[in-house]
């Protein structure tokens, strides 16, 4: 058991949980929760930690046949974990590695373009409702927040484990290489005249979500097929990202039906 949080691989696990350069550098991310314990792909999984309590807890001790873990005392636990209640169990995972073609070129193409997103939650609610909506994969600019971010991963509720998804350099080349394939990719936008509602979805599309502040760069924007609107009632001139990417999603979810 770990009892010191000068324990070096403590000091590695928190690198982790907090910093993005150290994760991208190893090539790995954390999770943290039994429930992402128990959907973690084993053949991803490198090593378990959980607190003591935790582990005398488990009622299921068999379910750590074949995984690499320790124990750590709780207060360690407690000192590496990122949330204000710790849930006893956090997982080193191997980053994952999609091709950008691949997300481009499926037979019922239906993708998400994420340009400059600065909220983790909104990016992992995105990717959340993106798992129950159907869509094949999500590309994001560089501009975009990390997806491995704790606060990202934690709003994902282990859609992270299952939802094709890159970074490009070029989000504007990357609309255009979709488009190339048949992809029909909308904006949604405030300049826009069509509401999304009015969309045929049945076929490959895409849709741009922008910056949660500025919304889409116009350069953008001017790659897209059509901009096109989620009306609004009230005073109210737009929606959170997230929430206007799930009606997006789930308009296309049911149209495909």
């Amino acid at each position: 058991m770990i009892e010191s949080t000068k324990n070096q691989q403590v000091k590695n696990l928190t690198g982790l949980v907090n910093k993005s350069k150290q994760r991208k550098e190893e090539g790995v991310y954390v999770v943290e929760g039994p429930r992402m314990f128990e959907e973690a792909p084993k053949e991803e999984l490198v090593k378990a930690y959980m607190s003591e309590s935790f582990y005398n807890k488990m009622l299921d001790k068999d379910s750590l046949k074949g995984v690499d873990y320790e124990i750590l005392r709780d207060d360690v636990y407690e000192y590496v974990s990122d949330t204000k209640t710790p849930q006893g169990v956090m997982c080193i995972m191997r980053q994952k590695q999609y091709s950008e073609e691949d997300i481009l070129s499926g037979e019922d193409a239906f993708i998400m373009f994420i340009e400059n997103l600065q909220d983790p939650g909104n990016l992992g609610t995105i990717l959340r409702a993106a798992e129950g909506a159907g869509v094949t994969g999500i590309v994001m600019s560089q501009g975009t927040v990390d997806i491995y971010n704790p606060k990202t991963i934690r709003s994902t509720m282990g859609s992270i484990y299952r939802v094709p998804f890159v970074y490009t350099d070029d989000i504007i080349g990357s609309i255009k290489k979709a488009q190339a394939k048949g992809v029909k990719v909308y904006a949604a936008h405030l300049e826009g005249k069509t509401s999304y509602d009015s969309l045929e979805l049945k076929e490959k599309s895409g849709f741009i979500i922008g910056n949660e502040g500025a919304g889409i760069s116009s350069e953008t924007a001017e790659a897209a097929d059509l901009l096109m609107i989620i009306p609004m009632q009230g005073q109210v001139e737009s929606l959170n990202a997230a929430v206007a990417a799930t009606v997006l999603m789930y308009e296309t979810a049911r149209q495909r039906r």
